[in-house]
């Protein structure tokens, strides 16, 4: 079941999805999309946030840029690419500031509100969990391709956090991967840091141009487990 919460939720002026959990309510999660848009991969982990209880905020972060999705038959990365060039970063952060705070004034929304971000989204989500002024109740981070950049702003980053990340990853280095680690577990003792043998850049993601499934798999139990730990249903 999908919604906009934007009537109600007067911080929020991007598009955004709402899907429900199957109870039509739960405690609440902004999913932050990668850097091709909202594609079909993002909807689906969104479906799989509510089929476990969660309901789910799909924040469309290009819309200002007109809200593409972009395919490999499309521009692929390149045109991924450009489009980040052109995004307005601080924009974003307080979009996602107001997206958190939007999912947790809504109606559908008993119990915390967690951010789950990937690769661009993972980067963007940890900068909201800094900046917001009511801290979000938990963290997923997956190779958040623009943390090695933020960690000036780690100690800000409070929250119950798990962070993903591949050792082979082509973006970021397992030497820079390790200095990420030490940034955010620094001040924070409620973080759990997982680096998964072999797997490269976006490794979730189902193309075939990064998907890594013992790792997609690994990741995927882990989270679920840890949401169920950090932001029980």
């Amino acid at each position: 079941m999908v919604d906009s919460p934007s009537s109600d939720s007067p911080t929020l002026d991007i598009p955004a999805d709402l899907v429900l959990p199957e109870a039509g309510t739960g405690p609440g999660i902004v999913l932050f999309q990668e850097i091709f848009g909202v594609t079909d991969y993002i909807r689906s982990r969104a479906r799989d946030l509510a089929d476990l209880g969660y309901a789910v905020l799909v924040p469309h972060f290009y819309a200002h840029l007109g809200d593409p999705v972009v395919t490999e038959d499309e521009g692929g990365l390149p045109r991924a690419m450009a489009l980040l060039e052109e995004f307005d970063w601080p924009r974003g952060v307080r979009d996602g500031v107001g997206a958190l705070e939007a999912l947790r004034a809504h109606p559908a929304v008993t119990g915390g509100v967690g951010l789950v971000g990937f690769c661009f989204g993972g980067g963007l989500a940890f900068n909201v969990a800094a900046e917001a002024e009511l801290k979000p109740d938990a963290l997923v981070s997956y190779y958040g391709s623009a943390l090695p950049t933020l960690l000036g702003i780690a100690a800000q980053v409070t929250s119950p956090s798990l962070h993903h990340f591949g050792d082979s990853d082509s973006y970021i280095s397992l030497d820079t991967v390790r200095e990420i680690e030490d940034a955010v577990t620094e001040n924070n003792e409620d973080v759990t840091f997982v680096v998964y043998p072999g797997a490269d850049h976006a490794f979730d993601n189902p193309s075939p141009t990064f998907h890594h499934a013992a790792a997609s798999e690994a990741a995927w139990d882990e989270t679920t487990a840890w949401l169920r730990e950090n932001l029980p249903v």
